[in-house]
């Protein structure tokens, strides 16, 4: 047998504490429900939001997939506040948001400069935010994944600014914000104290709760904010399994289900309101934003819709949310 690859000592690693590191974002930068909300005007918008009111009518699933901009740009109240009316019923997050997120419930500010810090090697190696990968770890004790033992943590540790966290409001309304992480690309994986198989069983507990709120989807919304990796695969395979079980092994193209699922994308790329419904050529470098073809196109069937709303998401999510009240 081949002895093993050498591996990265990381009892030799040095943290810091949070207070010494300069925050790019504080929690007085954040938007408040009060804000004034910038203008913007968007008939797919007015379109979707239409759509949301009629699936809230009938008592239908809205899911909402984000990621980490979507917090950095300060719009979680909007999204707090949505949980709290009944209108979002599940938030999948990227291990990024789950960072924010309790940072600025922590301390009330979160984002560092990459550029800054990895120059010393000082970058994501904040003793607090490590505190993460003990939380999970405590989860797994009561059978929580990676959100929901965030959510607990954050009350039982009465963080200072955790009404401002998506994570904690969540756990209080028991709606699931579930963590979709990916191992390597997240600060907190840089630290001794992470445990790889603990994320792993966390977050895949996280996948199988989201798998169950789209099992529900049919007649309801699904939204990607900002993500173009975490939003379009986890939606891609747990509607693969929705639809697998519904049909019970015997599969027919005439009768597919899940097929009443309207769904929206929000982002940045220039996208034609003549050409999102349809999948992009290969030969056009945007076929390789998933978002585009898995989301808008692909996993859509004969009743399905979709729609593309381009936009920052301070200006979007907050317009959304004026539609929606």
């Amino acid at each position: 047998m081949k002895k093993t690859y050498e591996r990265f000592d990381r009892t030799k690693l040095t943290l810091k504490p949070l207070d010494q590191r300069i925050h790019d974002l504080k929690i007085e930068d954040f938007y408040t429900l009060d804000s004034n909300i910038p203008e913007f005007k968007n008939e797919q918008l007015d379109n979707l939001s239409k759509i949301i009111k009629e699936v809230k009518s009938e008592r239908k699933k809205v899911i909402i997939a984000m990621g980490a901009h979507v917090i950095r740009d300060g719009v979680s109240c909007y999204l707090i506040d949505l949980m709290k009316r009944g209108i979002v019923d599940h938030i999948a997050f990227n291990g990024a948001c789950a960072i924010h997120d309790y940072e600025l419930a922590l301390i009330g500010a979160t984002t560092e400069s990459v550029a800054r810090y990895i120059k010393t090697g000082e970058f994501g190696m904040w003793k607090e935010t490590g505190y993460i990968n003990d939380y999970i770890k405590e989860g797994l004790k009561s059978d929580y994944g990676f959100g929901q033992a965030m959510g607990h943590a954050i009350m039982q540790n009465n963080l200072k600014f955790k009404e401002r966290s998506i994570l904690y409001n969540a756990y209080q309304l028991e709606i699931p914000v579930t963590v979709h992480a990916s191992i390597g690309y997240d600060i907190i994986h840089q630290h001794p104290n992470c445990d790889g198989a603990a994320l792993g069983e966390s977050t895949y507990i996280d996948f199988l709760v989201f798998a169950k709120t789209v099992e529900q989807l049919d007649g309801g919304v699904y939204m990607s904010f900002g993500t173009a990796v975490m939003g379009p695969e986890v939606f891609l395979k747990a509607l693969s399994m929705a639809r697998n079980k519904a049909n019970k092994g015997n599969p027919d193209e005439y009768d597919i289900k899940l097929k009443n699922i309207t769904t929206a994308v929000f982002d940045l790329l220039p996208i034609g309101e003549d050409e999102y419904r349809k999948q992009p050529q290969k030969s056009d470098s945007r076929y390789y934003f998933r978002p585009w073809k898995t989301i808008l196109v692909r996993t859509l069937a004969e009743s399905g819709q979709s729609f593309y709303i381009q936009g920052r998401h301070n200006v979007t999510v907050p317009n959304l949310y004026r539609l929606l009240t």
